[in-house]
C-alpha cells in the first residue's frame, strides 16, 4: 500500500499554520468583534489566543503520540471506541468541508471591489457569485495535487508574499492614528466583558490554523518539532491578529465611512469587506491597493490548505471505517489522498455554488464551523484518559493535567459564546452525519463510552438557549458562562475520562486501529 511522504520542516509547518489562518477570519471576523466588544476587540483576540493556547499544548501531547495524518479526527478511537470517534469525526469534517468554500467564496468578495456583480446587497453571492466561488474552490486542487513537497514550496513562497502583505496593510491603517477612538466612544470597553465574551468565538475561526499542522503529522520530518512549530504559529497568528485590532480601531473615520461616532454595534452594516470599505472610503492611499491584493490572495492561500488538510481528515474518516475505502487511497505518483481530495473539492464547490440560488446555505456555512468546536473538546478527554492507562509519548508536556482541564474550559466556553442558533445548526449536522454514517458502516460498538460526549453536547446546546447568547435569557451571559465552566470541568471532563475504555480494550483499539502506531509507539 502506498503511503504519505515526510517532508515538512519547522519551518514548513510554521508557515502553513500562520499562513493558513490569516485570511478571511483577519478581514471580517476583527469588524465582527469590534461590532460586539469596541476596542476591546484587542483584548478579544489576546484572549482567543490565550484559550487556544491551552488547546494546543493537548495538541502538542497527542500529535507526538500519534503522528498520523488527520490526527485530531484520530485520538479519540483511541481512548473512547468508535461511536465518540464517529462524532468526533463528523465534528471535524463539518469544520473541513465548509471552510474553503467560505475562503473561495471571500476571494469572490475581494474581486466583486472590481466587478461588483458578484454579491448581492444581502451579502450573500450572485449566481454568478456562487459560480466563481465554485471555480476557486476546483482551483485549489492542483495547489495539493503535486505531493508534500510542491505543496510546502508553494506555502513557503506565497505565504511569504502574504505576510508581507498583510502586515504592511496593518501598518498602513494603524498610522491613521485615530487613537482617540481607544478612549472616546464608551473607552476600551464600552459593552463590558460581556461584549468581548461574544467577540471571542468569531476569532477562534481564524486560530484553527493550528490544527491544520497536526493533520499534517504523517509527513512532518519530525513529529517531535510540533511543539516549537506551535508555539511559533501561536504567537505569530496573536501578533498578526493584534495588529490588525489595532489599526481597524484607529482607522475608524466615522464620518468618512457614514456611521454614528461611537456607534460600535453599526459596524457589522459596513458592506463587503470591512477594511477595504475603510480604506476606500476614508482614501488611506497605497493602503487601498494592498488591501484589495490580501482581500484577494490571502483566502485563496487559506482555502487550498484547509482543503489539503481536510482530505488528510477524510482519510482519517475513512482510516476509522466511517466512509468509503476508496478514500483513504494514497496516489503512488505523488502521494497524497487523491481521492478524499477529489471528493472534498467536488462537494465544497456545490456548496459555494449553491450559496448563491439558496442564501440561507451561505449563513448556514458561517455557522456550522462552530461544529469544530465541538470536535476540539475531545482532546483534553483523550490526553487526560490515555494518560490514565499510561500513553504519552517521552517528551510530554509539563503541567499537561494543568492544561487539560484549562483547554477544556475553554472550548466549552468558545461553543457556549458561539450562542444560538449557531451551536444547534452545527449540533443538527453533526447528529445528522453521526446518524447517517453510522447506519451505513453499521458503527455500534462502544456506545457506554460516548454517552459523556452526547450528553456533554447536548448541555453546551441547552446554554446558549437558555444563557443570554442568542435565545433566552434565564440566566445572563456571566453566570451563563461560570455554569458551563463549573459544569464542564467537575462533570463532563471527569465524567469523560472515567468513560474511557479498559486496558484490554485500549490495546485492542491501537491494535486494530494503528495505521501508523508501530511509529508512535517508539516515543512512548
Amino acid at each position: 500500500m502506498n503511503g504519505l511522504r515526510r517532508g515538512l520542516t519547522t519551518r514548513d509547518q510554521v508557515m502553513i499554520g500562520i499562513v493558513g489562518s490569516v485570511g478571511t477570519g483577519v478581514l471580517f471576523s476583527t469588524a465582527g468583534m469590534a461590532a460586539a466588544a469596541g476596542p476591546g476587540v484587542v483584548i478579544g483576540w489576546l484572549l482567543g489566543g490565550l484559550m487556544y493556547g491551552f488547546v494546543m499544548m493537548t495538541y502538542i501531547e497527542l500529535a507526538q503520540l500519534y503522528p498520523e495524518a488527520g490526527g485530531p479526527t484520530r485520538y479519540s478511537i483511541y481512548s473512547h471506541g468508535r461511536i465518540t470517534n464517529l462524532i468526533n469525526s463528523m465534528s471535524d469534517f463539518i469544520w473541513y468541508l465548509f471552510i474553503p468554500p467560505i475562503e473561495a467564496l471571500a476571494v469572490v468578495e475581494g474581486i466583486n471591489y472590481f466587478w461588483p456583480k458578484l454579491i448581492a446587497s444581502s451579502g450573500a453571492p450572485t449566481i454568478l457569485g456562487g459560480v466563481l466561488g465554485a471555480i476557486f474552490l476546483l482551483l485549489f486542487v492542483p495547489f495539493n495535487y503535486y505531493g508534500i513537497k510542491a505543496f510546502s514550496w508553494t506555502t513557503n513562497a506565497l505565504g511569504t508574499v502574504k505576510l508581507v502583505l498583510y502586515v504592511a496593510a496593518a501598518v498602513g491603517f494603524i498610522v491613521v492614528a485615530h487613537f482617540g477612538n481607544f478612549i472616546h466612544y464608551g473607552g476600551i470597553a464600552p459593552f463590558g466583558f460581556n461584549g468581548i465574551f461574544l467577540a471571542i468565538p468569531l476569532g477562534m475561526f481564524a486560530y484553527g490554523g493550528i490544527r491544520v499542522v497536526a493533520d499534517y503529522s504523517e509527513e512532518l520530518s519530525d513529529p517531535s518539532s510540533v511543539r516549537r512549530a506551535f508555539i511559533w504559529i501561536l504567537l505569530g497568528q496573536t501578533a498578526i491578529y493584534v495588529l490588525f485590532a489595532i489599526g481597524f480601531v484607529v482607522s475608524l473615520n466615522w464620518s468618512a465611512i457614514k456611521l454614528h461616532p461611537g456607534a460600535w454595534a453599526s459596524i457589522s452594516l459596513i458592506p463587503g469587506n470591512p477594511f477595504l470599505a475603510i480604506a476606500g472610503d476614508s482614501h488611506l492611499g497605497w493602503v487601498i491597493p494592498v488591501t484589495i491584493v490580501i482581500a484577494i490572495i490571502g483566502p485563496f492561500v487559506t482555502g487550498y490548505i484547509y482543503q489539503g488538510a481536510g482530505s488528510r481528515v477524510l482519510l482519517a474518516i475513512s482510516r476509522s471505517g466511517f466512509v468509503s475505502a476508496k478514500l483513504r487511497e494514497i496516489s503512488e505518483e505523488y502521494a497524497i489522498p487523491l481521492w478524499a481530495l477529489a471528493a472534498l473539492a467536488i462537494i465544497g464547490a456545490i456548496l459555494a455554488f449553491v450559496s448563491a440560488p439558496f442564501p440561507t446555505i451561505y449563513s448556514l456555512i458561517s455557522d456550522a464551523v462552530v461544529a469544530g468546536y465541538l470536535g476540539l473538546a475531545t482532546n483534553p478527554v483523550v490526553m487526560f484518559a490515555l494518560r490514565k492507562n499510561g500513553r504519552k509519548p517521552k517528551s510530554a508536556i509539563w503541567g499537561g493535567s494543568t492544561f487539560a482541564v484549562l483547554a477544556f474550559a475553554s472550548v466549552s466556553l468558545i461553543v457556549y459564546w458561539s450562542g444560538w442558533p449557531s451551536v444547534p445548526y452545527a449540533v443538527a449536522l453533526i447528529t445528522l452525519g453521526s446518524l447517517i454514517f453510522g447506519i451505513i458502516y453499521k458503527v455500534k460498538n462502544h456506545f457506554r463510552n460516548a454517552i459523556w460526549y452526547m450528553a456533554y453536547i447536548v448541555f453546551l446546546t441547552l446554554m446558549t438557549y437558555i444563557g443570554g447568547v442568542g435565545a433566552k435569557s434565564v440566566v445572563n451571559i456571566d453566570l451563563g458562562s461560570l455554569i458551563v465552566v463549573v459544569v464542564s470541568v467537575l462533570v463532563f471532563l471527569p465524567w469523560g475520562v472515567a468513560a474511557r475504555m479498559g486496558q484490554s480494550e485500549m490495546d485492542r483499539a491501537h491494535q486494530d486501529n494503528g495505521i501508523i502506531i508501530g511509529q508512535s509507539q517508539a516515543s512512548q
